[in-house]
C-alpha cells in the first residue's frame, strides 16, 4: 500500500494532508525519514508519524438516516450537529457526498477513502433515489421533462427515472451528484420541493432505519456497493 494511503487508512489524516506530513519530514519508515508518498509499506514496515506508530484502522461503512438540521460534514464549525456525531463508532469517518441541511434520509459514512471516491465519481453514475414532496401536484408534462433531463445553470441534467408516489409526491432517481440538484430540477419545470428525503443509494435502501439512527453495513452490502461503483 502506498505510504500516503496507509496513513489515511490509519486515521492520521486525509490522503492530501498525509502527503504534506511526508513532505515535511514528519514520517519515518523503519526508523528513517521518508519523503516519498508512493513508497510501498505495510503494517510490518514500522511507520511512525512524529515518533508515534501508525497502524491501519479496520474499514467501516455506516448508513445513517439523517434528520433535518444536521449537516453533512465531518465536523460542523458552528453549533449545528454533524452527521459523524450520530454514528456510534470510534473511527475517523467521513460522509460520502453531502445532503443539504434540510434534506433527510440515507447518507453513508466510511473511513475507506477509495470506496468513497468510487461512489462519488461521476464516471460510475451510482444512482441516488429521493422522495420529493412538491408545492403542487406535478403535471404529466413536468414529469416528462424531468425524465428527459432539464436545463440548469451548470448545464443540462441526464435523464432521470421518475414516478408518482402520492398526490404531490414523486420518487426520482438520478445518477449525478450536483449541489441541490433535485430541488433545482423541480424549479426548472416550474414547481418547488418542500420536503426531500433520500431513500436509496446504489443497491441500498433506507428501509425502516429510524431517523437519527445509524447501522454498520455488513460485508455483503459493502461488496454490492463496490460492484455498483465499477467502471
Amino acid at each position: 500500500m502506498r505510504l500516503a494511503k496507509y496513513l489515511a487508512r490509519s486515521g492520521v489524516a486525509s490522503r492530501r494532508r498525509a502527503e504534506a506530513l511526508i513532505a515535511g519530514g514528519r514520517v519515518r519508515v523503519g526508523g528513517r525519514v521518508v519523503r516519498d508518498p508512493a513508497l510501498d509499506v505495510d503494517a510490518a514496515s514500522g511507520v511512525e508519524v512524529d515518533g508515534r506508530p501508525a497502524r491501519p484502522e479496520p474499514v467501516e461503512v455506516w448508513m445513517l438516516n439523517k434528520p433535518a438540521g444536521v449537516v453533512s460534514t465531518a465536523r460542523e464549525p458552528g453549533r449545528r450537529p454533524a452527521v459523524v456525531d450520530l454514528v456510534p463508532s470510534p473511527r475517523r469517518l467521513y460522509p460520502v457526498g453531502r445532503l443539504d441541511a434540510e434534506t433527510t434520509g440515507l447518507i453513508l459514512l466510511t473511513n475507506d477513502g477509495d470506496l468513497a471516491n468510487r461512489l462519488m465519481h461521476p464516471r460510475h453514475g451510482v444512482p441516488r433515489t429521493y422522495r420529493a414532496t412538491l408545492r403542487r401536484r406535478p403535471s404529466e408534462g413536468e414529469l416528462r421533462a424531468l425524465r428527459r433531463g432539464v436545463e440548469l445553470e451548470d448545464g443540462p441534467t441526464a435523464p432521470a427515472r421518475v414516478r408518482r408516489a402520492g398526490e404531490r409526491a414523486i420518487e426520482i432517481t438520478i445518477r449525478e451528484g450536483r449541489n441541490r440538484q433535485v430541488r433545482r430540477m423541480a424549479r426548472a419545470v416550474g414547481n418547488e420541493v418542500v420536503a426531500l428525503r433520500r431513500v436509496a443509494f446504489g443497491p441500498l435502501r433506507l428501509g425502516r432505519l429510524p431517523e437519527g439512527r445509524a447501522r454498520r453495513l455488513g460485508a455483503a452490502e459493502v461488496r454490492r456497493l463496490w460492484q455498483d461503483a465499477r467502471p
